[in-house]
């Protein structure tokens, strides 16, 4: 079973600050690491690997220093990683991000399964696995909580049994292979890399593709590509103001109802 995952570099989110003055993040000295979700997908793809067989393979886009993110995969054991990366893929959203990761999943070659995490703990969107799918016209089922049936074995019939996180519980679905699916972290613990493993990644080779090596409409990836445009980030600004209600239980608890009903909230 041949396996992609995809996986983004973002910074460490409980550390990010914002500008105040240009309402930008500030990103220099803050750390970078891989997007939580999206070592679920990576773990998850190395479990059907470990049986069924196959490969693993790890792409990204972003600037050079994505670099770190994709050999801390590697030293997790996957087989290979792809990077992609060229200033024309600066500004893209999540539209214009999906269309060159499909880009860059059609040079890889043929798969069974793409995995992606939820969606990226710095946009929130969840919006790039689906379009990923879509790019590649193939079906994709979100929320994956667990893999419960897979036969990969038959390529007429291959196909999977997943249970996916719903409003109000879970459902079971089937779908055909080659597929997309989006997880969760209830389907497994990521592990960690063994020291070994870890210094066999220093060393291991990262393919690196730009736009030249991509069969890509220029008007369709980076800034040009993109639709949507962030007008402005902030920090919003919270007038706490706290009371307290003196007397017996009482007497605080009427006040306090006294209070909420002058402010319209009873």
């Amino acid at each position: 079973m041949n396996i992609i995952a995809c996986i983004k570099q973002v910074p460490d989110t409980a550390e990010v600050k914002i500008d105040q003055k240009t309402n930008t993040l500030i990103r220099e000295g803050v750390p970078s690491i891989i997007n939580p979700f999206d070592l679920n997908a990576v773990e998850e793809g190395l479990l059907l690997r470990e049986r069924f067989g196959g490969t693993v393979t790890v792409i990204s886009m972003g600037p050079p220093q994505v670099d770190a993110a994709l050999r801390e995969a590697l030293s997790l054991g996957v087989d290979q990683a792809v990077l992609l990366c060229d200033r024309a893929f600066a500004g893209a959203d999540t539209l214009a991000t999906s269309y060159t990761l499909a880009a860059g999943i059609k040079k890889i070659g043929s798969f069974d399964l793409i995995f992606c995490g939820k969606q990226a703990i710095d946009g929130d969107t969840a919006q790039v696995g689906p379009e990923i799918a879509e790019w590649l016209d193939i079906p994709h089922l979100t929320y994956v909580r667990s893999i419960d049936e897979a036969s990969p074995a038959e390529p007429a019939n291959a196909n999977i049994t997943v249970s996916r996180l719903v409003e109000g519980g879970y459902e079971r679905a089937s779908i055909s292979l080659p597929a997309l699916l989006t997880v969760v972290r209830e389907v497994n613990e990521p592990r960690l890399p063994s020291y070994r493993a870890s210094l066999r990644a220093k060393t291991q080779a990262i393919t690196v593709w730009g736009a030249a090596d991509l069969s890509v409409d220029p008007e369709r990836i980076g800034i040009a590509g993109s639709p949507t445009r962030v007008a402005g980030i902030f920090v919003p600004e919270y007038d706490r103001q706290g009371q307290f209600f003196a007397g017996s239980p009482e007497e605080q608890a009427n006040s306090l109802i006294a209070a909420l009903r002058s402010a319209n909230v009873i």
